[in-house]
Formats: C-alpha cells, structure tokens, sequence
C-alpha cells in the first residue's frame, strides 16, 4: 500500500507543476488587460485625443466660479456687488445675470442657512438671489 501512494505521490509531484504553470498561462491571457492589437489601437487613439486644448470657458461661467469663491471667502453681498458691477461692465452678461445670481443664493444658503443667506438679499438681477435662497432653503 505504502508503494502505490508513493507512486501516487511522485506522479503528482511531476504533473502538478506543469498544470499549474500551463493553467496560470491561460489565465493570464485571457484577462481584460491582456493587450490585443485592437487594444492598442485604442489606447493611441485615446493618447490623441489627450493633447488637444480644452474649449475655453464662456465669460458668465468664469463670472459665476470667481463670484461663488467670492461668495465664500467674504460674504454674499460682496459677491452680489461684484455682480452688479460685471453686469453693468459687460452688458452681455445681463442675459445670464439670474442663473447666476440663483447659483449665489444656494450658495448662500449652504453656507449661511436660509435665516442668514435671505439677509444679504438685493435687487441686483430682480430678486434672482432671493429665489436661489428660497429654492435651496
């Protein structure tokens, strides 16, 4: 008995590497990451696409993200006199003026609450401000 698991044993000893090697072969080829040609035709078609210059941003989205940093470094009327003044600068912007001025106002309330932000309302925009308060309140 002691002869045949022996035998067992070494046949194991000498089969069992060479499935092992031939199975983790196999299974590294077939994983997602494994390159094909139609794989790095992608990627060089995605690398090309890296290099290309970003669209510039229109005026009034600029306008908003340096009012919103306004907005929370010093207070929502500084931010609404910044407005004010822009609109009045470039009279273009009037046509975004209560987006922005609603963007403001949940701004506000997400800094000051509700209470708080109402106070720093203005006519700047019609009351644009004060609605952006009151929807995000």
């Amino acid at each position: 008995m002691t002869h045949t698991a022996r035998r067992i044993g070494r046949s194991f000893a000498l089969v069992l590497p060479v499935v092992m090697v031939l199975s983790g072969t196999l299974a590294v080829t077939s994983v997602p990451w494994a390159a094909t040609d139609k794989d790095s035709t992608l990627l060089a078609a995605s690398s090309e696409t890296v290099s290309k210059p970003a669209k510039p941003r229109a005026a009034q989205d600029i306008l908003r993200d340096k009012l919103l940093v306004e907005l929370q470094e010093k207070d929502p009327g500084t931010a609404l006199t910044g407005l004010q003044r822009a609109v009045e600068q470039r009279p273009s912007l009037a046509r975004h003026c209560m987006s922005i001025a609603r963007a403001l106002g949940k701004a506000a309330v997400e800094q000051y609450g509700p209470t708080r932000a109402q106070r720093f309302s203005r006519p700047v925009c019609d009351t644009s401000f004060a609605s952006g308060v009151a929807q995000f309140s």
